[in-house]
């Protein structure tokens, strides 16, 4: 079996689609996707299908629901197979568990790129933790589940999967920043931090690629733009080590041109 769920929901089997096209199955192999190897308990499956305020037939009409998707598993096993699809999508006391290999989910792909590439960051390994960390964002096709209601439990996956991968984005920016490739880092950066206009790494990042790349007057408008947007959003000014950094850059401070992270210019210029 195959299951995507960084973008459109996709499930095959032996090349055959068996995602489900109505809506509640589809957010039923979604949960048990995301959490492939694990139990998914029946409470648990009912908050995610119908919040706080289940209908009375909830347990009855959940089981309808994972037959539905172990009918499409069904057909597209090999004949001769029959019963089969109830070792694939399994039941388990108190819920249900999708019982399938981990590579053969992509948001494991990623996660198992994402944890090497940090790792290689952590070690200074530059070149393989840029390569990995791409390769990390590369698997994603879209926003998460783009295609599939969203109730409480699938919402928190989706929240934390697109937080994970704002800070493998930025994790690799920084590899790239320590790899002297701000140039090429300019147009990513201006797109990222017009995403997330409070966010204050990316900013740094957008601010010292600037000026690596001889856009002084740049670098600081970005630093200027984002302290407008905190002050009239939530009445703050930038934090410390940014208003640092602006310093720096109105300075021209040599340690801006070596082959440091925002992140750890940062620290430099702290201490």
């Amino acid at each position: 079996m195959e299951i995507k769920v960084l973008g459109p929901l996709e499930a095959r089997e032996n090349g055959i689609s068996i995602t489900p096209s109505a809506v509640k199955p589809r957010q039923v192999l979604s949960l048990l996707a995301l959490q492939a190897g694990h139990v998914v308990t029946v409470p648990t499956l009912i908050e995610e299908l119908w919040g706080v305020t289940p209908p009375r037939s909830a347990l009855t009409t959940l089981q309808t629901y994972v037959l539905q998707v172990r009918r499409r598993i069904e057909a597209a096993l090999p004949e001769g197979s029959a019963g089969a699809a109830k070792n694939v999508l399994v039941t388990r006391y108190g819920g249900y568990m999708l019982d399938v290999a981990p590579e053969t989910i992509d948001v494991r792909s990623y996660e198992r790129l994402a944890t090497a590439g940090q790792r290689a960051l952590e070690v200074g390994d530059l070149e393989s933790a840029s390569r990995l960390l791409r390769s990390a964002t590369d698997v994603w096709r879209g926003p998460v589940l783009v295609d599939v209601q969203i109730g409480v439990r699938l919402g928190m996956e989706v929240t934390r999967l697109q937080e994970s991968r704002l800070g493998v984005l930025e994790a690799r920016i920084e590899a790239d920043l320590r790899l002297g490739k701000h140039q090429s880092l300019l147009s990513e950066l201006s797109v990222l931090t017009a995403q997330h206009p409070m966010h204050e790494n990316l900013c740094a990042q957008y601010m010292l690629a600037l000026y690596r790349a001889g856009r002084q007057w740049r670098a600081l408008e970005a630093y200027q733009s984002l302290r407008d947007t905190l002050i009239e959003e939530l009445g703050l000014e930038p934090s410390e080590r940014l208003r640092q950094l602006q310093c720096a850059i109105l300075s021209s401070d040599p340690s801006l041109n070596g082959p440091t992270s925002a992140r750890q210019l940062e620290r430099q210029l702290a201490g």
